[in-house]
């Protein structure tokens, strides 16, 4: 299993990986302060290593270069969304004319391609050295997943930090995302290594933390908000996701998990409040299918959320690259005047 995941990145044109991953450079098995004693052999192999993470950084620093924007979708929580955001994030705003990228580091538990009902495998490039192919799932956006390099999408990945770390590398690196104006980011849970790696290999990139309302959720979310300030990576905003429960039938809303706690959080760390989506059956109908809901053409009270959580993206990251004087107020989003955004005729804010 381990080295079968080997074979699958060295197969698609990835820098080798192996001196790194199975500690023969020199300063990986003895220590940088003992390197002066390797021996001939290992002094090689480090050497060896050391040029493939220096091709490897420029190539990232050059793909980085015609990505505009960057977003990692985050949460210190599972279960909250993160999948659903990120991808009705990535369709709402390729949806709207812009060129999107959508990279799917969960490595663990990748569901972006089922999500988007992208069935296609992983496709070699024409010419060796070229960049890999990423999946098209329409004219805007693009997609990366290790699900879409397996060749039996129930295989388990088991893998240790340094191979999803340097996995994380290679989507940056060796993909051909093209000119950007968003790269969107699904992570999986907590604060662990491929959140570290996205933070630490994409410069500029910035937090959208999800949450749900009740205070286990909070809790949790609270640790991935000190992560971002630690790492001094900005947080975009955050979105309250399952806010509430939407009748499909009466649409009348149903506070199963409370509200208004994401709002809070927003307060209490001085961040924008994005806006709160509300819990819709058809949204996981829409998941199972590959046919996202939340990003759809649909007139129900989850959709017009969510479009307000897309405006305020859009506001503070404009595709243009700099911030708009017109940007949301963090808390606008989240008053009274309910999901659709804020009425002034409503409320004072």
């Amino acid at each position: 299993m381990y080295s079968s995941h080997i074979t699958l990145l060295r197969h698609i044109n990835f820098y080798s990986i192996l001196e790194i991953i199975m500690g023969k450079s020199c300063e990986s098995t003895c220590g940088a302060e003992k390197a002066s004693s390797c021996g001939s052999e290992e002094k090689a192999t480090c050497g060896s290593a050391n040029a493939a993470v220096a091709q490897q950084d420029i190539a990232i620093t050059r793909s980085l270069a015609k990505i505009k924007n960057k977003i990692l979708v985050m949460s210190g929580k599972g279960g909250v969304g993160k999948s659903t955001v990120a991808v009705n994030l990535a369709i709402g705003l390729a949806k709207r004319g812009h060129r999107v990228g959508l990279m799917d580091v969960d490595l663990h538990g990748p569901d972006i391609c089922r999500m988007l009902n992208l069935t296609d495998s992983l496709q070699p490039p024409a010419n060796r050295g070229d960049l890999v192919p990423t999946l098209q799932y329409n004219d805007n956006l693009k997609v990366v997943s290790l699900e879409y390099m397996m060749k039996d999408r129930d295989e388990a990945i088991i893998w240790r930090g340094p191979l999803k770390i340097q996995a994380i590398r290679q989507f940056v690196a060796d993909m051909d995302w093209g000119e950007l104006d968003y790269l969107v980011v699904d992570a999986p849970p907590g604060t662990g290594d491929e959140p570290l790696s996205v933070a630490q290999t994409i410069k500029g990139v910035q937090a959208l933390v999800v949450t749900t309302p009740q205070a286990v959720a909070l809790a949790d979310v609270r640790k991935s908000i000190n992560f971002c300030k630690t790492l001094n990576m900005p947080v975009l905003g955050v979105v309250e996701n399952m806010s509430g429960y939407i009748c499909p039938h009466c649409e009348e809303k149903v506070d199963i998990f409370s509200s208004g706690g994401g709002e809070q959080i927003a307060r209490d760390f001085d961040l924008p409040f994005l806006g709160r989506v509300p819990m819709d059956p058809r949204v996981v109908i829409a998941g199972d299918t590959g046919k996202p809901y939340l990003s759809s053409e649909a007139e129900t009270p989850a959709t017009k959320a969510f479009t307000t959580v897309v405006d305020a993206v859009v506001n503070r990251l404009p595709p243009e690259g700099k911030a708009t004087l017109e940007t949301i107020n963090p808390l606008d989003a989240g008053c009274g005047c309910g999901p659709a955004g804020c009425d002034p005729d409503k409320c004072d804010c």
